[in-house]
């Protein structure tokens, strides 16, 4: 389980050369204090011989062998980077008799490295460590019912395992015997312990609560939801956002054109009468030092970094920076319905026969047709049939069946041609009066109505009814107070049932009876209307228009394999209230990529100014432009790890940063 994990930061050779350069600095200033330095030398080039001289040199070369190598191959490919800038202002300012600078900029800047590579390795580590908090081993069960123990890591898919209360799940699959809690946050974000039955999908790494369990394994030991979870956010994090891409280029451009400037500065002043070449020479470097682009180019990436990894703490899987800042950016939501806006669990209300064929009957052939498929009208229609006794086939001969997605299913049985599914579904010719009075009653309460058919001719419609998710109204009505002022309902549900649904949650807009290709076209016009939007549906029977939307967003994820690996942002837990957090994540990453940006350019053109006026020495440039402002950006990207769910009846601020 622990094969991920990186080696720290603080124990590589660059950070015991970081310490080291920081002992000899500190050797250094305390000989200063007590023996004082040699006396001044003439001239530009004054290298500094005494005692403390020699122990900053020594302080320079160590601190510096962590960047030296890099800086000489920039000037030799003339590919300029801050390496480049900070092994010329040591090396200018060991030439002009300033060693205790010329530590300082190697201490510092090697130590501001440190800091942010542990920021960042810090925020990957909380993902590795999810790993880590699977078990080790796991109670396996023979087939003739003995138990042993067995590493977790060997663990297949097909074995049995039994898990008991205070227990850790081994292994990804499915209850085959018991009952118990099993408290889930790691995976799904999930607060309260959920109720698990036999049948119910379980993960590995999740506890076992109060129950016994005995679980048979859906997966081998190495490729569990939360392998999946943390491999997936481990090629998030090396991913660029758009913003990313930004920086890096404008820091190819940015630092030739400071080094320029340094040097201009260093020249011309002397040439115009304007003070001394050393002077002058002094203010170059130091000007060297403030415009290092470090504190710029860390300000996106460990935001983004952040942001994905707190994001999946709480159950939230962000694919890369590109969606964290469209999500963040979008004012436009479209949502599936059906398992989106409502549980996703269809039940028959009405069964209501139109000729001489009785009720029984008309369910019996319709669950006989939809046994055949596995859409979740079918699926409705035959759990029904069974818990009235109505799956019996009466004889039937079911063939040519075939699944017209959007429509319904059609086949021959007995000879005659049968369908169940919409109106489209029959010929063209065929319309809603056809079945008197009854259709428009149940469309008027809000049912998805099936139409029964033989032969063209309609034996019977069949009503059904999907609860509304009770935290939608609340999700939506927040997501809007927060600035996604476009919200639209898409489905292939028929225009009453989508409009009953459309009105209870409070959506913008209804589009209805939907066919699959119709949703993506849907989707590519939202889009369009609104400079970008995103797509929430439940998985990848929505896949297509998932794909045609900025961000695809894909509810629970943890249940569907396929779904994490097809979806932008899938929500692990099958929970709407996961939808605001993950907005509210990619919203703050926006602002503090923005801040932290306008801050590190900020900070260094004011430095410059008093850099180029004298004001700003070596030390301070170091201590300010370069380690001050790469560990402001840092820290504050790390305030994302502190942002919480709430729910949508909580507090205003709830989810807001601690």
């Amino acid at each position: 389980m622990n094969g991920n994990t990186r080696p720290s930061p603080w124990t590589t050779s660059e950070a015991i050369r970081t310490y080291a350069s920081g002992a000899l600095w500190t050797a250094g200033l305390v000989l200063v204090f007590v023996v004082g330095h040699g006396p001044d030398q003439a001239g530009w080039w004054r290298i500094r011989t005494d005692a403390a001289g020699w122990v900053f040199l020594a302080s320079a070369l160590v601190g510096g062998w962590n960047f030296f190598p890099k800086g000489v191959r920039a000037a030799r490919t003339l590919r300029l980077d801050m390496n480049f800038l900070m092994t010329a202002a040591i090396a200018g300012a060991v030439l002009i008799g300033e060693p205790l600078e010329a530590a300082a900029i190697a201490f510092l800047f090697s130590l501001a490295e440190l800091l942010e590579s542990s920021a960042v390795v810090r925020a990957r580590h909380s993902i590795d460590a999810l790993l880590r908090l699977a078990p080790e081993v796991a109670t396996l069960v023979a087939e003739d019912g003995s138990e042993r123990t067995v590493p977790a890591s060997d663990l297949r898919a097909g074995e049995r395992v039994r898990v008991r209360p205070g227990e850790k799940v081994p292994i990804d699959g499915v209850v085959v015997e018991g009952q118990s809690g099993v408290n889930q946050a790691n995976v799904t974000g999930e607060s309260v312990p959920v109720a698990k039955s036999v049948g119910d999908p379980v993960f590995a790494s999740t506890l076992n609560t109060d129950g016994f369990l005995e679980i048979e394994a859906t997966t081998d030991a190495g490729d569990t939801t939360l392998h999946r979870i943390a491999r997936l956010v481990r090629e998030a994090q090396s991913k660029r956002s758009p913003t990313e891409q930004f920086v890096q280029k404008f820091a190819r451009y940015y630092t030739p054109a400071v080094t320029a400037a340094a040097v201009l500065v260093m020249a011309v002043p002397p040439l115009l009468g304007l003070g001394t070449g050393l002077m002058w020479f002094e203010r170059g470097l130091t000007l060297l030092v403030i415009a290092c682009p470090c504190a710029l180019v860390i300000a996106t990436p460990v935001t983004i970094v952040s942001a994905i990894t707190s994001a999946a703490r709480h159950g939230v899987l962000i694919k890369g920076g590109e969606y964290v800042e469209s999500l963040g950016a979008t004012c436009a939501i479209a949502f599936d319905k059906t398992g989106t806006l409502t549980l996703g669990e269809l039940e028959v209300t009405d069964v209501v026969p139109l000729g001489d064929m009785s009720g029984d009957r008309l369910l019996r052939l319709a669950a006989a047709m939809e046994r055949r498929s596995e859409h979740p009208i079918a699926e409705a229609i035959v759990r029904y049939a069974s818990e009235t006794g109505g799956l019996r086939e009466d004889g039937w001969t079911v063939e040519e069946f075939r699944a017209h997605p959007g429509l319904g299913v059609t086949a021959t049985v007995d000879g005659a041609r049968v369908a169940v599914g919409t109106i489209e579904l029959l010929a063209p010719a065929d319309d809603a009066r056809r079945f008197g009075d009854h259709f428009d009653a149940l469309q008027r309460a809000g049912r998805t109505v099936v139409v029964v058919s033989r032969d063209g001719v309609p034996l019977g419609l069949i009503g059904l009814a999907d609860a509304l998710r009770p935290e939608a109204p609340g999700v939506l009505a927040r997501l809007r107070r927060e600035g996604v002022h476009h919200q639209i309902l898409l489905t292939g549900d028929q225009n009453y049932a989508a409009r009953a649904i459309g009105d209870a949650v409070g959506v913008d807009e209804v589009m209805a009876e939907l066919k699959p290709e119709g949703k993506v076209a849907a989707v590519r016009e939202i889009v369009r209307a609104h400079r970008g939007a995103a797509m929430v549906g439940d998985g990848v029977n929505d896949a297509p228009a998932l794909a045609a939307a900025d961000v695809g967003i894909a509810m629970g994820g943890a249940g569907s394999p396929a779904t994490i690996e097809t979806a932008d942002i899938a929500l692990m837990a099958d929970d709407l209230n996961m939808l605001p957090y993950a907005r509210r994540v990619s919203q703050l990453a926006r602002r503090l990529v923005r801040f932290n940006i306008a801050f590190a350019l900020g900070i260094k053109a004011i430095l410059a100014v008093g850099a180029v006026g004298g004001f700003v020495s070596l030390i301070v440039a170091v201590l300010v432009g370069d380690m001050g402002a790469s560990l402001a950006v840092t820290l504050n990207a790390m305030r994302l790890a502190r942002l919480k769910p709430r729910q949508a009846g909580d507090p205003p601020r709830g989810d807001h940063v601690a």
